[in-house]
Parts: structure tokens; C-alpha cells; sequence
């Protein structure tokens, strides 16, 4: 094999953007194409760092080649998929469509890829590619992707930090079910298999049905009680937002949600801001200026990708962004938005009326119909909102805001959470929950309490969204749903 001088690799985005000005540079990268014309060898490399791969040439007449015999050994062994560290001259590039390429002087195969290797030189649906998850990210879609992906999460913290927003980790094992849904994923430590054992002699003894719940002996668990993985960082994040004044997460979270749909994964990402001193008024005023600054952060920063998945995954994504970022939200009241939609239940699989929870036809009506815009509808009823949310003086709404945007609806959902002591209790028994489970939760409106606001915004949801892909199962690396986390 042959050896190369120690220098220092220039990744393939920044030299595509170099001056062929005939310096000696190292690339390193995977092998898209190769093409061997006679005398000429053009090979496309790609190393991830963007959308566009490098061409590598080897002139078999150039007579200054200086390792020609080794070069043509080490060429015998490049194939799709494989990959190289090549050493060149940058120069400028004859081809259409590049303004450099680099002309061989040394190569190394650091890694073979044999004529198997799934991802060849052809189209390739996104099913399959989600059967091959370890290798996906080799292609111009997926690495488009998770490029947009690691943009909007530094945009994220970007965003937040320059707003005077502290960094907050919730918790990811959690007694408190943020939701009151129940699809939650249960933790704990205890031998199922000896509990299901116990349970057969104990059927077999005559034991009540209604008694087996007694063989679960949660004071011998982990935690000593009932645990799950957090569906929402939001309660926790109360109380440091109750104490630093503004405060966000941006973390992991879980909902055993039994769905095989595009809009569903048992594991997301969540950003949840919560503020302090924030009447829904102000929650509505950050939440529009967060969407735009995220969707003009991928419109400025990820020009080359947008372009992509502008071209080849949704025509049109580019001029929809874009005139979402240049519109004032509308805000309108959910009594407001059912009496628009009433107007137009013909056109509905799903008949609107009061007290309904939108649905995402619904919610592309009024963006995509009504208003031709974004909107945000506020003052949802009770009935269909969280337990946390601040009771309006008619007592049949809360102050709970949804951000819909053109082409998917919801995009965010938020609320003022409810600071009245009394009130909180009385909504959670209501509920028929046990104000003890969230005695702490009660603490921030004993001691203190403030008017504040947060807000959820689903991070898959965001990049399916910019991305224009049509599942959330190809915006995150490895999905987890219902019968799927093999890798």
C-alpha cells in the first residue's frame, strides 16, 4: 500500500470553495463514481461536509506523475462505496457545473467496498433506506438531512441564548405524566418473567383477577413507584423558569403511542422554552419571531440543501418558507376559527364544530385557504387541553395558543400555565388526578407564583417541515416506533 505524506485534510465543502491556485491539498472522503476513459480517471468523492462531491483526475499521459504504477494499483481497488485519502494539486476544473477538481499525485483505498454494497449509482426508496439506517446517511438525501438537522439545533441554542434563555436539562425518567395520556413507556427494575410466573400459580390457586395488580411489588422497583420516560420536559422546566426567569429545553422524549404513521415516533426531540413574566400575549410574540428566525436560518445558512430538497423532495418548499418568514402571523380565537371552518364543512372528512380538536385538515384550511398564511389560534376549550393551562374568566376556555403553518398545521402548541394555587387543584381533580403526585408542581404556585408561559415545538416536526420530507421516520437517524428499534 502506499504511503502518504502526513498533511492535513481539507474537508470537500471548503475546497470547493478554494482557489485553484495549484496548492498541494489531502482529501478524504467516500467514493460516489468512478469512471476510467483510457487514459483519464474521474472519481467523485464525497465526504459529507456538503451536497456536492470533489472529482479526483488521474491523467495516465501526464508525464510529472510521480507514483503513476502505485496510483493504478490502488485505482484496481476503488469501487462505490469505498473509501480513499487522496493527495493532489487543486486546480481548475473543465466540467460544467464545478469550479475546481484535484489532479492526482497520491491515493490510498482506505477501506474496500465490495460489489454488494446496497447503496449503488440508482434511486433508492426511502423504505428501503430505513432497513439499511447504518448506511443511509451516505446519501445525498439523508446527509442533506442531518446537515439541516445540526444547523436548526445550533440555530435553536442560538436563538434562545441571544434572548437571555438559560440552557435547562429536564429529566428523562419521570413519576409525572406532563400529559395525562397514559402513553407513556414504563422504567423500572423489577423480573417481569417471575411476576407472570407468580401470576400463573397464582390463577391456578383460584386467585381474583381483580387482585393481581397486589403481585407487583413496586416498593421493591428501582424508584420504589411507578416510573416512565418523560413525554415533556415542560413541568420541570416551571420550576427553573420560576427561578431564572426564562429558561429552555432541547432534549429527548418518549410516547408509546401504538401509531404506524408518518406524524408519529416513540422517540423525539423536543424544544420547550418556558418564561416567567409571560402573559400568552408574549408567548405568541416569541413563538412567531422563533419560527421565522429558524426558517430564515435554513433559508440563509443551508442554501445549497434547500436547493435540493427544493428541486428533488418538494417543489415549491423554498418560496413556501419564505413567505412564511415574510408574513404576520394572524391570531385568531378558537371560537373565531370554528365559525370560519363551519362556513366550509362540506369540504371536511371531519366536521368542525365547537369544542372539536382541529385537524390537520382543518388546520391547513385556515393557513392554506382562509388566510393564505400562518396563524394562531388561541383560547381552545378546556375539555381538549392539558390539566396546566390558565382558565380564562369564562371558565369554559384556557389560555392556550396552537402556531399553524401552510403545508403540515400544527407546528407549535403552547399556553399561559395556570399560577392560581386553587385554581391548579381544582383542575386536577377535576381530572380525576391526585394533587399529591404533583405536590411539588403545586409548590411553584405556593410559594411566589408568577403569570408564565412556554410553549412545545416537536423537533422532527421542524425539520420534516423545512425539509418537505413526508415522513418524520427519515428527519431523525435511527427512528423508534411501533415493532422498530433494531438499529
Amino acid at each position: 500500500m502506499l504511503l502518504l505524506n502526513t498533511m492535513k485534510t481539507t474537508l470537500i465543502k471548503d475546497l470547493l470553495v478554494s482557489q485553484p491556485d495549484g496548492r498541494a491539498v489531502t482529501v478524504c472522503g467516500w467514493v460516489r463514481t468512478m469512471r476510467d476513459s483510457k487514459n483519464l480517471v474521474f472519481i467523485q468523492v464525497n465526504d459529507g461536509s456538503c451536497f456536492a462531491n470533489i472529482q479526483l483526475t488521474f491523467d495516465r499521459n501526464n508525464p510529472g506523475n510521480a507514483n503513476p504504477q502505485e496510483i493504478e494499483n490502488e485505482l484496481k481497488r476503488v469501487s462505490t462505496g469505498a473509501s480513499v485519502k487522496a493527495e493532489g494539486v487543486i486546480i481548475p476544473s473543465p466540467a460544467s457545473g464545478q469550479a475546481v477538481e484535484v489532479t492526482l499525485q497520491n491515493l490510498v483505498v482506505l477501506g474496500e467496498s465490495p460489489s454488494d454494497y446496497p447503496l449503488q449509482k440508482k434511486g433508492h426508496s426511502v423504505e428501503f433506506l430505513r432497513e439499511i439506517a447504518h448506511l443511509r446517511p451516505r446519501t445525498n438525501m439523508i446527509a442533506a438531512v442531518a446537515r439541516m438537522r445540526s444547523q436548526l439545533a445550533f440555530a435553536v441554542h442560538t436563538f434562545f441564548q441571544e434572548r437571555g434563555f438559560q440552557y435547562f436539562n429536564a429529566p428523562l425518567i419521570t413519576c409525572s405524566d406532563c400529559e395525562g395520556a397514559g402513553e407513556m413507556f414504563q422504567v423500572t427494575t423489577l423480573d417481569l418473567k417471575r411476576i407472570a410466573e407468580e401470576g400463573v400459580k397464582a390463577g391456578a390457586k383460584g386467585m381474583d383477577p381483580a387482585k393481581a395488580e397486589n403481585l407487583v411489588n413496586y416498593s421493591k422497583d428501582f424508584f420504589g413507584k411507578p416510573a416512565n420516560l418523560t413525554v415533556s420536559g415542560q413541568l420541570e422546566a416551571e420550576t427553573y423558569a420560576t427561578a431564572l426567569s426564562r429558561v429552555y429545553t432541547f432534549g429527548p422524549t418518549f410516547r408509546a403511542e401504538n401509531s404506524n404513521t408518518p406524524r408519529h415516533l416513540a422517540e423525539f426531540w423536543m424544544i420547550e422554552p418556558e418564561m416567567a413574566f409571560f402573559e400568552l400575549e408574549d408567548d405568541m410574540d416569541i413563538a412567531e419571531e422563533f419560527v421565522k428566525y429558524l426558517l430564515n436560518w435554513a433559508l440563509t445558512n443551508c442554501k445549497e440543501d434547500m436547493a435540493f430538497f427544493d428541486q428533488r423532495i418538494q417543489k415549491g418548499l423554498i418560496e413556501t418558507l419564505t413567505h412564511v418568514v415574510n408574513s404576520d402571523f394572524v391570531r385568531i380565537s378558537y371560537t373565531d376559527a370554528i365559525k370560519e371552518l363551519e362556513k366550509n364543512n362540506d369540504k371536511f372528512e371531519f366536521k368542525a364544530f365547537w369544542g372539536c380538536d382541529l385537524q390537520t385538515e382543518h388546520e391547513r384550511y385556515l393557513t392554506e385557504q382562509t388566510f393564505k398564511k400562518p396563524v394562531m389560534v388561541y383560547d381552545y376549550p378546556k375539555e381538549i387541553k392539558a390539566f396546566y393551562m390558565k382558565l380564562n374568566p369564562d371558565g369554559k376556555t384556557v389560555r392556550a395558543v396552537d402556531v399553524l403553518v401552510p403545508g403540515i398545521g400544527e407546528l407549535i402548541g403552547g399556553s399561559e400555565r395556570e399560577a392560581d394555587y386553587d385554581k391548579l387543584v381544582s383542575r386536577i381533580k377535576e381530572l380525576g388526578m391526585n394533587p399529591e403526585d404533583y405536590w411539588w408542581y403545586l409548590d411553584l404556585r405556593k410559594y411566589g407564583s408568577v403569570p408564565h408561559s412556554g410553549f412545545g415545538l416537536g423537533f422532527e416536526r421542524l425539520i420534516r417541515y423545512v425539509t418537505g420530507m413526508g415522513n418524520l421516520r427519515d428527519v431523525i437517524p435511527f427512528p423508534r416506533a411501533p415493532k422498530l428499534a433494531d438499529f
